[in-house]
């Protein structure tokens, strides 16, 4: 059973309900609360966390119990109510249940996944005082050690919740990693694999036959010295997992990737978001349907409201996420960085298309000439990749994305000189966007079907760099 439960209610729990929902164990367990009173805790009598509840979220974005949970519920605003049961105890994962079945009772909602729902109260039988008390008041991290916050995941899509967002910060604040353990039927959400890309970071697949493997690089990992490291041969090389290369399954789903980069001098009318806004019209031919700071995406596209709260964090970075509307499957990660040189955003974009799908690549040229005209555009790459339709990473080999095209703002153009940047010698050739005198810079790179692509982009970086 999960340990992760989650209640869909069209109302908001208030706290009378919250604290009926709690009275799952009994008169005998204790309530506790954390981080400001932001988090709930259902405590054994010693104190001991069993089932730690965040506050409600109020979801306003079509589609977002569908995409995360494949549970669809009606399209109206419905309040999302996460309870994470402790992993030690045996009775937590049915606490979690029996709390969110009694919210849905009172508020006719439903719950996820539909069978650990429940109102029965489950007695704590179990004698705590044997369990080593955790080694962090994290509710999200499992295993705690001086190099690694380690967090064990069993729901079939893992997201970039917050309180696996919590876990991220709290792990780069301690210098430590952050490794997600999950079975190898999981899927990341791409906030989430964006997250664990840097190492030390891993996504850690428990193979029932394979053992532990990394979900992304197929490295075989093996717990050494209270972190999760690649077992390596006589010579020093990582192994790759057989299941890592044996699990794949052939479709002609494609996933279109943009990477770009903004620059914007800070100023008190600045508003960011525009550039994001931008690639979704151009590319799905609506804005994004909505944005949050973690997943689920909550909050409904507003570009001055994630200027606002960006602005306020400052100089801190803020990292962000955006999705479209259900019908064109379209995420992207946003992070806004304070700089000498002004205020940058860093996006990264996927959309996905099935085999019978027509690519927009059409379109690209016209959107990297408005990113150059109006949005401070600093660079931008656009690949295909063969990938799933509905954006998710399995942990199996995936093909690497092949380069379509990149564009050069007029800025970097600028630096970079006109003899330098318009003349790669083994091309491509650019196409000049914008102004005569300081135009952007476009170079198309194929259709995203010739793995050569990348040979051909290396050099023209290569000769970029020369400046």
């Amino acid at each position: 059973m999960t340990k992760d439960v989650i209640a869909l209610t069209p109302k908001m729990p208030e706290l009378r309900t919250l604290l009926a929902g709690l009275y799952s164990g009994g008169p005998d367990l204790a309530v506790g609360t954390r981080a400001d009173g932001a988090v709930v805790q259902l405590c054994a009598p010693d104190g001991r966390p069993l089932v730690s509840v965040e506050a409600p979220i109020l979801i306003q974005v079509p589609g977002e119990t569908t995409r995360l949970l494949d549970h669809a519920v009606d399209d109206e605003p419905v309040w999302w109510t996460e309870a994470r049961a402790s992993t030690a105890i045996a009775e937590a994962a049915r606490l979690a249940g029996s709390f969110a079945g009694r919210l849905a009772t009172v508020l006719g909602g439903t719950v996820w996944p539909p069978e650990a729902a429940t109102t029965d109260v489950i007695p704590l039988t179990t004698d705590v005082s044997a369990i080593s008390v955790p080694a962090t008041s994290t509710p999200a991290v499992d295993v705690l050690t001086n190099s690694t916050a380690v967090v064990i995941q069993d729901r079939p899509l893992v997201a970039m919740t917050s309180w696996l967002s919590d876990a991220l910060s709290d792990a780069v604040a301690a210098d430590r990693a952050l490794q997600i353990v999950t079975p190898p039927t999981a899927r990341l959400t791409l906030p989430t694999r964006t997250a664990l890309r840097g190492l030390p970071n891993r996504w850690v697949v428990q193979h029932p036959e394979h053992g532990y493997y990394d979900g992304l690089s197929g490295a075989v990992l093996h717990w050494k010295n209270g972190t999760f490291t690649p077992v390596r041969d006589e010579n020093g090389a990582a192994q790759v997992a057989d299941a890592f290369t044996l699990n794949t399954t052939d479709s002609n789903d494609r996933q279109l990737l943009l990477t770009l980069r903004t620059r914007h001098p800070a100023s008190e009318d600045l508003v960011l978001g525009g550039a994001l806004e931008a690639a979704f019209r151009h590319l799905t031919g609506a804005p994004p349907a909505g944005w949050s700071t973690a997943e689920p995406i909550n909050l409904p596209w507003n570009t001055r409201e994630l200027t606002e709260l960006a602005r306020a964090r400052a100089p801190r970075p803020t990292w962000l996420t955006a999705v479209g509307n259900p019908e064109r499957p379209a995420l992207a990660t946003v992070r806004v960085l304070r700089t000498p040189g002004g205020v940058e955003e860093d996006i990264t974009l996927a959309l996905g298309y099935g085999d019978d799908e027509t690519l927009p690549l059409h379109a690209l040229e016209d959107l990297a000439a408005e990113l150059a005209a109006e949005h401070g555009l600093v660079t931008l790459l656009t690949a295909l990749r063969a990938a799933r339709r509905d954006l998710t990473v399995s942990a199996h080999l995936e093909h690497p994305p092949i380069p379509v095209a990149f564009t050069l703002g007029n800025t970097e153009a600028r630096h970079i000189g006109p003899a330098l940047a318009e003349n790669p010698p083994q091309g491509p050739l650019p196409v000049r966007l914008g102004p005569t005198a300081e135009p952007a810079l476009h170079y198309r790179l194929g259709d995203g079907t010739d793995p050569h692509a990348w040979a051909a982009f290396q050099r023209l970086a290569q000769h970029l760099r020369q400046a």
